[in-house]
């Protein structure tokens, strides 16, 4: 199964043996199928974590909203980095993973992600732009093709992967909604609409008509593959005057591209290999009598749980307690 491309595009987060907070993006979901499939859910796929749940107390509950452009994990992972002043839509993925890495002038940057817009008789869906298989050299040629309409407009591009830009220029700091946020679903209520996002909102327009009718494309379709028609912004921002910290955060992606692709055959079968890779380490941390924390996300909204002192009343009463599992998320999330 391919990876998405995640907007917190983050190195240096913490591994699973080493994190104290484990945050779990799409344990819940808005499709009617989620509720089914996590209650058909073996005991076996979630043992680790019905263990881990019992031993925990709920600290935090982000309560979110649809309209956010911006998921639950995304808030939470910025609050972990000391951005709480920062609003939603305007978290500055592109300029962290600039930090990140060591990179010089990361002060105001945003993803391009090249894409694919389905095109329907009343709407418009964002494909996965991993469907795409886009390679290394069809992503040069079409940055080096757009590059001039960025540059006259004062950003600059620089090739990430195949499929994936970094920008930088003040333009970037506009609001725009996580690619996420946007998979699968109609684009019209997600694209930049802010005052400080037309000129974002005009290239998008501009390349869509230069991808029209390029070379590029033109190889595509004689091989019966998705065009290449827009691009998408994400991960805008400058990054906040704050001190730098890196917590001891694991986030894995793990249930992410079956719930994008409404795949809940594979999303039963995510969540067996999340309880075993990243949920395991955390469970023995807190076994071993180290505070750990476990964030579970949703789309809108997010329950933080923290590990509480064992005590002779808190087995007794786990012992005679339904399993938390899954109903800390029902309607929660």
């Amino acid at each position: 199964m391919s990876r998405v491309f995640p907007d917190p595009f983050i190195p240096g987060l913490a591994s699973a043996d080493q994190a104290e907070h484990l945050i779990v993006p799409w344990a819940a979901c808005d499709s009617p199928q989620w509720w089914d499939t996590v209650t058909a859910l073996p005991s076996t796929a979630t043992t680790h974590l019905r263990s881990l749940l019992k031993g925990m107390r709920r600290i935090e509950h982000d309560r979110g909203q649809a309209s956010s452009l911006n998921l639950a994990h995304e808030r939470v992972l910025a609050r972990e980095l000391g951005w709480s002043q920062l609003p939603d839509r305007l978290l500055p993925w592109a300029a962290l993973s600039q930090v990140s890495c060591r990179l010089p002038d990361a002060t105001t940057c945003g993803w391009i992600t090249l894409c694919h817009w389905a095109m329907g008789r009343e709407q418009a869906t964002l494909s996965d732009p991993q469907w795409l298989h886009i390679s290394a050299d069809q992503s040069q040629t079409l940055m080096a093709a757009m590059l001039p309409f960025f540059e006259s407009e004062g950003i600059e591009l620089q090739h990430v992967e195949a499929g994936r830009w970094l920008a930088r220029g003040q333009a970037l700091n506009a609001p725009t909604a996580s690619l996420e946020r946007v998979i699968g679903r109609d684009i019209e209520p997600w694209l930049p609409a802010s005052q400080a996002s037309r000129l974002l909102r005009r290239l998008q327009n501009e390349m869509q008509m230069l991808l029209y009718t390029h070379p590029v494309n033109e190889e595509r379709a004689s091989r019966g593959e998705l065009a290449i028609n827009s691009i998408w912004f994400s991960g805008t921002g400058a990054l906040p005057d704050v001190s730098a910290r890196t917590p001891a955060v694991h986030m894995p992606h793990t249930l992410a591209q079956a719930a994008l692709a409404d795949d809940w055959v594979a999303y039963a079968q995510a969540w067996t290999q999340l309880d075993e890779q990243a949920v395991r380490p955390l469970l023995e941390r807190q076994q071993a009598g180290q505070t750990v924390q476990l964030t579970l996300c949703g789309e809108r909204g997010a329950i933080t749980l923290q590990s509480v002192p064992p005590s002779l009343w808190q087995r007794v009463h786990q012992m005679l307690s339904p399993s938390l599992w899954p109903a800390v998320l029902k309607d929660q999330l």
